[in-house]
């Protein structure tokens, strides 16, 4: 198979594979087409996010630079090594590219969010990141951090 093909069919599984990891949990992502920039090699993706009621999205990263604008309730968005913060609608979030971080809606409300993605093309728009074991010896703050506890 030739190589477009392979990286074609990879986006959309890993994208397939993360919507149906997200509809279990409260979340629907729709990820839009995607609009080419003028800026060599990088490309647009705006993504309207449903968030149910206390419904959560595990540690993620984006091959590109994420800004969130949250039109309706609050997201509490935890970013790796930083103290938790929440997000109200009319408020914007920016996440830069690689970074870990996960989010949660902290209302009894539903919640929703506009993501704009400026990632490297043909990249998939985000990757699932794995919760690894914790090393013995390690203090228990780290561990905690890991596990996603305050």
């Amino acid at each position: 198979m030739s190589r477009p093909f392979l990286k074609i069919a990879r986006i959309v599984a890993t994208t397939m594979l993360t919507h149906a990891a997200m509809a279990q949990t409260g979340i629907t992502r729709t990820d839009l087409p995607r609009h080419g920039l003028g800026t060599t090699g990088r490309e647009a993706i705006q993504v309207p996010v449903d968030v149910a009621p206390r419904a959560a999205f595990g540690k993620h990263t984006h091959p590109g630079e994420e800004i969130i604008y949250v039109m309706e309730g609050s997201l509490e968005y935890q970013v790796e090594g930083k103290p938790p913060v929440t997000i109200k609608a009319g408020e914007v979030f920016f996440v830069p590219a690689g970074t870990v971080h996960a989010a949660r809606n902290v209302g009894s409300n539903h919640t929703a969010e506009l993501a704009i993605h400026v990632v490297e093309k043909g990249k998939p728009p985000l990757t699932l990141v794995k919760w690894r074991s914790v090393p013995d010896g390690e203090p228990e703050s780290s561990q905690s951090r890991r596990r996603g506890t305050p």
